[in-house]
């Protein structure tokens, strides 16, 4: 019997996908595990698999298109089997004529599945993206393919069988998994052969190399001074991350009564701490905006009515400190979230960000990785920007927006000194934040930048 292959939908706030490749083409024999094609959803690129195995007897989307959740893109069945029912009902939805949709839903999967600490009962997610209720992955109804999926850029190995899992760590460790032997199910190549292969030393035969010289050329190319770029009128096609930014502001800025809260603190201990810290350490460094992130999460535990949401004109204090991290990634933000905060310590949470803002700025994360935060950070000090305002991510209360660390001639004492200084901007919800509790809030996280020793006691 044919099954479909559709548009599942990859994360809560996803309602249309961009199919960027196919890893397989019509007439091909696939199996189960075997990868189907690559997804470009609103905040990561995801790869699916399919559930089983057959021929791929129909691709009706081409690369590069995007359709809504749900659609059908592709068909698997039985070599030589009629599917003119199911052509049929594909252009029938192409042409808008109605035809009885069956719901199809889908969560990514991992082959060894890592549980979070829970989020906040109603989620919040990156700056500038709707935030429904978690989706609940459901079976699929009789004749649907619902593609496994999972995070990552991962090798096409022709018909190897590996986990998504497996093939991540194979193409970060430099590995072809068609040199590793699986100790899986029908050989399948699974977490702890890759591990094993490692360990093993197992590397990629180098290519040959080319025997042939290289033509000389005729004469010299002639050098031209390069100029800037000659500019054009024309139109982009947004991805679709940059099209839930666009959906998001207006949920934001709008409806959420923003004000403004600026402080300026003197940074001169911290970056103390911070070197003598760094220099006893043999793996790993800590930035300052880890530092930020823990002084952030201690501040919000005393204050818990700055760690809270507006929900239904009712208002949430969390249970927990979850802090998102805004990154810039090159089409817009995501914000990966640091969970419990308030109860890790800086060398936890700076090896956590690392390894959370380096898989967001690759497309790799998981929707719970950058779902549910409690409160944001955004920080673009390093860009040399001196003070600004950030836009709330409801139903966050507020958003802390970092500038930049420089020298400046203050008064300490009734003397002129130079100082490190930098200055922070709290966007608050004034539904939930008043004036004096924000500002509250920032004398807090003031005095523990500028007595650390305020961490610990």
């Amino acid at each position: 019997m044919a099954t479909k292959i559709v548009m599942a939908q990859l994360s809560p706030t996803m309602e249309e996908g961009k199919l960027l490749e196919w890893k397989v083409a019509e007439g091909d024999t696939i199996e189960a595990s075997d990868l189907l094609a690559e997804i470009e959803t609103d905040k990561a690129n995801m790869d699916i698999e399919a559930l089983g195995g057959g021929v791929v007897l129909k691709i009706l989307v081409q690369a590069g298109a995007t359709v809504p959740v749900g659609a059908l893109i592709g068909i698997i069945g039985e070599e030589g089997e009629d599917i003119s029912s199911l052509l049929a009902e594909a252009e029938a939805a192409a042409s808008g004529t109605p035809v009885e949709a069956e719901p199809v839903e889908a969560a990514p999967v991992e082959e060894e599945p890592v549980v979070p600490p829970a989020p906040p009962a109603t989620p919040a997610v990156a700056p500038e993206l709707v935030a429904p209720a978690p989706v609940a992955a459901v079976s699929p109804p009789p004749g649907v393919e619902l593609p496994h999926s999972h995070a990552g850029e991962s090798s096409v190995t022709g018909t190897v069988k590996a986990s998504p899992v497996a093939r991540r760590m194979a193409d970060e460790a430099g590995l072809r998994v068609s040199d590793i032997s699986g100790s899986g199910p029908g050989g399948r190549v699974i977490k702890r052969d890759v591990e094993a292969a490692i360990s093993a030393g197992v590397s990629v035969p180098a290519p040959a190399a080319s025997t042939a010289a290289a033509p000389a050329p005729a004469q010299a190319a002639q050098t031209v001074p390069a100029g800037p770029p000659r500019l054009v009128d024309e139109t982009l096609e947004p991805s679709q991350m940059r099209k839930a930014i666009a959906r998001r502001l207006v949920t934001s800025i709008g409806p959420v009564p923003h004000f403004f809260l600026t402080i300026e603190v003197d940074m001169g201990r911290i970056l103390e701490l911070r070197k003598a810290m760094n220099g006893r350490l043999e793996a790993g460094k800590i930035g300052v905006n880890d530092i930020l992130v823990k002084v952030t999460a201690e501040a919000l535990a005393r204050h818990p009515e700055i760690n809270a949401s507006w929900q239904d004109d009712t208002i949430r204090r969390h249970g927990s400190v979850d802090i998102g991290i805004a990154v810039a990634i090159e089409d817009g933000l995501i914000t990966p979230v640091v969970r419990g905060a308030d109860r890790k310590g800086l060398l936890q949470i700076a090896a956590e960000a690392s390894e959370l803002v380096g898989r967001a700025r690759e497309k790799r994360l998981l929707p719970e990785e950058y779902q549910g935060a409690t409160f944001s950070v955004s920080n673009l000090g390093m860009f040399d920007i001196d003070q600004f305002t950030a836009i709330i991510n409801p139903p966050e209360a507020a958003i802390l927006a970092v500038g930049s660390t420089s020298e400046k001639a203050v008064v300490v004492d009734g003397e002129i000194t130079v100082r490190q200084r930098m200055r922070v901007t709290m966007s608050c919800d004034h539904r939930v934040i008043d004036g004096a509790s924000g500002a509250r809030f920032l004398q807090t996280f003031k005095a523990m930048i500028e007595n650390p020793l305020e961490l610990v006691l």
